[in-house]
């Protein structure tokens, strides 16, 4: 059986985009029930591939003949279920594998059955990112898992959110296309060169794009649950994207938006050190987005220290830590007495990332830039609005917590002064983007590719989410 893509207005859109609507009514023709189903079921195995055989949205509740009439006037909620996403978010790139030359293998994931290509879109020569995945060998727990990224990816549309260019079917494998970052992921930035933290300007610029994105999630009522460092992705021109969207979760219940949730997220050890306090609690109160605002400060932490916070801590330790209320923070001469400022660095007192207390003394130097001539790599200052950031988004106490939407006006983001564009290539040197895609001559092609491969290999890609 072989599933086409439709054209609507010229355009090409995935068959899976199309809904079928039923009013359900009683003997009596009063209103009971409102479904919404794709139009067209496929045989199981394509169903169970597109995950559309369990997506079946209904709402159960009594109501008036008039009462459905004025359920028009309500479509557009934000909280909606049934939001269809633009149809400039998926399907701008063929659905077929011959339209896409695959360069090299860039990296590999979900248990080797993900292979990360980097590879050339025919009709226009863009460089694309396709992960593809091995259908026949994935589980069902695996398939269901990325049913929700899928699934979620075609109601998200968000400059801050990394959008798929497509997906469909090429033979038993499943193909994700995605634009290729050229910086690759914050994390990628830390690793292979600001091993000791990047600078405080730089921070402001990745930490401004994730809030964005996570303003759209939570305003779309989702909880994003993976924030962190390798979940932010930096393309050639400086935009800020947010991936991993496969732990993601609804706070939508039966049509309506819960106040918590308590489901724990799968594959989540690799995230454990990110996640908040209530959510590693697992009790009864459950959890809400400002989980993520947690996170967003653990990451914030990870920037500016070049380590994660907790990182070298067995699970338990760190879930007592968190649930005591022990606070990371940014490592700098406010931070760190001024004696271990003076010894050789270690990095053992610093593994942690958890304050020790305030320091008055020791040379400061502003805005996160370390001393030139000081042997220790945290000789340096942040400003106290990053500081206060920080503490802001590590409150122990959720409701203290402030949303993405307010933390976007705090003060810390008065420094930005230019358009990522500009200010992100200078903040980033000596690192450049992956650009150096083209040879000009025929013979110069494998040379190319060699110097490509390399330039890609400092990159994390096992642990990107396209």
């Amino acid at each position: 059986m072989c599933l086409l893509p439709e054209r609507y207005e010229g355009c090409v859109v995935p068959w899976c985009l199309y809904l079928r609507t039923f009013v359900c009514t009683d003997e009596h023709g009063t209103f009971r029930r409102l479904e919404i189903a794709p139009k067209d079921e496929p045989d199981l195995w394509r169903s169970t591939i597109f995950f559309l055989r369990s997506w079946l949205i209904s709402f159960d509740f009594p109501m008036s003949s008039k009462e459905a009439q004025n359920l028009k006037a309500h479509e557009d909620s934000h909280e909606s279920l049934t939001s269809v996403p633009r149809r400039d978010t998926m399907g701008s790139f063929l659905p077929d594998s011959s339209a896409y030359e695959l360069l090299t293998i860039i990296g590999r994931g979900l248990e080797d059955l993900m292979t990360v290509n980097l590879a050339r879109y025919r009709p226009t020569g863009e460089h694309v990112a396709i992960r593809r995945i091995d259908l026949e060998s994935c589980t069902n727990e695996m398939v269901n898992y990325l049913q929700a990224e899928l699934h979620v990816s075609k109601l998200f549309h968000h400059s801050s959110i990394l959008p798929y260019r497509s997906i469909f079917i090429a033979e038993n494998e499943l193909w994700v296309i995605s634009p290729f970052m050229a910086y690759g992921s914050a994390r990628d930035l830390i690793s292979s060169h600001f091993t000791d933290g990047m600078n405080e300007l730089a921070i402001a610029y990745i930490l401004l794009g994730m809030l964005k994105a996570l303003d759209y999630i939570h305003h779309m009522g989702y909880v994003h649950r993976s924030v962190k460092a390798s979940h932010v992705l930096i393309s050639v021109d400086g935009q800020v994207c947010m991936s991993g969207l496969r732990s993601i979760i609804s706070l939508i219940r039966h049509g309506q938006r819960a106040r918590v949730v308590h489901d724990f997220p799968q594959y989540s050890i690799k995230v454990l050190p990110w996640l908040s306090p209530e959510v590693l609690q697992q009790n009864l109160q459950g959890y809400d987005f400002r989980s993520d605002i947690y996170s967003l400060g653990i990451t914030a932490c990870e920037l500016a220290n070049g380590h994660v916070p907790f990182k070298d801590m067995p699970a338990t330790q760190m879930l007592l830590e968190k649930l005591n209320g022990t606070v990371p923070c940014l490592l700098d001469t406010t931070t760190i007495p001024p004696e271990e400022l003076t010894m050789k660095p270690s990095r053992s007192g610093a593994d942690s990332g958890i304050c020790e207390g305030p320091s008055t003394g020791g040379a400061h130097h502003s805005n996160g830039e370390p001393s030139s001539s000081g042997s220790h790599p945290y000789s340096r200052t942040f400003s106290p609005h990053f500081h206060a950031f920080v503490e802001l988004c590590l409150q122990r106490d959720p409701e203290k917590r402030p949303s993405a939407s307010a933390l976007i006006g705090h003060s810390f983001f008065k420094q930005i002064k230019r358009r990522p564009l500009e200010a992100l290539p200078e903040l980033f040197r000596p690192i450049t983007p992956i650009t150096g895609f083209e040879s000009t001559q025929p013979q110069d092609a494998a040379s190319v590719l060699a110097s490509l491969e390399s330039g890609l290999s400092h990159m994390d890609v096992d642990d990107w989410d396209f």
